[in-house]
């Protein structure tokens, strides 16, 4: 193949200490598929991605399930569910910009356990930080335990040393909020973090297995009565995520993300495959 002569280095001469090097040989670097394949670990390693879920992307998220002994209007119900989240994801991730005058909305998927957000909240975490963009993820006990180890006085971190990364991170990824029993130390160190990120414009991802009280009502259409018929009670204000993160929290996300609602079975239960599973 032609090629010009952009990009190419040349060699010094064409035989090993001639001392009229003529015309020099061109060479070029040509990018491997495994040196690809290890610029998107060292990218994922960078951004905290758990080695259990880099293997997810949006092309191998299932919205087309087949479980066994439900109904074929309410599985196609929740595979609808499943499709509209994987869109809305997609989407987000494709038109993701960093920091700007008009800061675009977060987003906060939530769903019981094995629905697929943390696989969803990854696709699109990986797909902005391979376009160049900083991000992080976090599952939110791991967060709160990194801080607190960081007032320990034998500990080689410090609080600002984990907190900088996550507070300036252009995408910023909480998985599993709301899975530890909230306490007044915890809630006002989450309240600072998003906070934050809020007022300075970045984008922040969360995940919750927790529902808002009135998310599963009377209504007899849509997801919501799906979620009915499958055995999903709705939330009580004693388990909704308004008790597990505060009043205070719950508003800010109001303010700063889009909720996406997911209905659909427990898929590492039901239909678990050998290629991986969701969460």
């Amino acid at each position: 193949m032609e090629r010009s002569t952009q990009g190419a280095q040349a060699l010094s001469s064409d035989k090993p200490g001639s001392s009229s090097p003529g015309n020099p040989k061109l060479v070029w670097a040509v990018p491997c598929d495994c040196t690809k394949d290890d610029q998107t670990e060292r990218a994922l390693a960078r951004a905290r991605v758990p080695e259990r879920y880099r293997h997810c992307d949006f092309d191998n998220f299932e919205t087309d399930n087949d479980i066994e002994n439900v109904p074929p209007d309410q599985q196609a119900a929740f595979n609808r569910s499943l499709m509209q989240a994987k869109l809305i994801v997609q989407r987000f991730a494709e038109e993701f910009t960093p920091v700007r005058e008009h800061a675009e909305p977060g987003l906060l998927l939530m769903g019981s356990c094995g629905v697929g957000k943390t696989h969803l909240a990854v696709s699109a975490l990986k797909q902005i930080v391979l376009r160049g963009h900083s991000g992080l993820f976090y599952d939110y006990r791991e967060l709160l335990k990194e801080i607190q180890d960081s007032y320990n006085a034998v500990s080689q971190s410090t609080e600002m040393g984990v907190l900088e990364p996550v507070l300036k991170a252009e995408i910023f990824v909480l998985d599993d909020v709301g899975s530890s029993k909230p306490s007044l130390w915890a809630l006002e160190t989450v309240g600072h973090v998003l906070n934050t990120r809020y007022n300075e414009k970045r984008v922040t991802l969360l995940t919750t297995n927790f529902l808002d009280s009135d998310s599963v009502g009377a209504n007899s259409n849509g997801p919501t009565a799906v979620s009915r018929v499958a055995g999903m009670r709705a939330p009580t204000m004693d388990d909704s995520l308004t008790e597990r993160v505060g009043k205070r929290i719950r508003s800010r996300l109001y303010e700063m993300c889009r909720k996406v609602e997911i209905f659909g079975p427990d898929y590492r239960k039901e239909i678990r495959t050998a290629s991986g599973s969701r969460a």
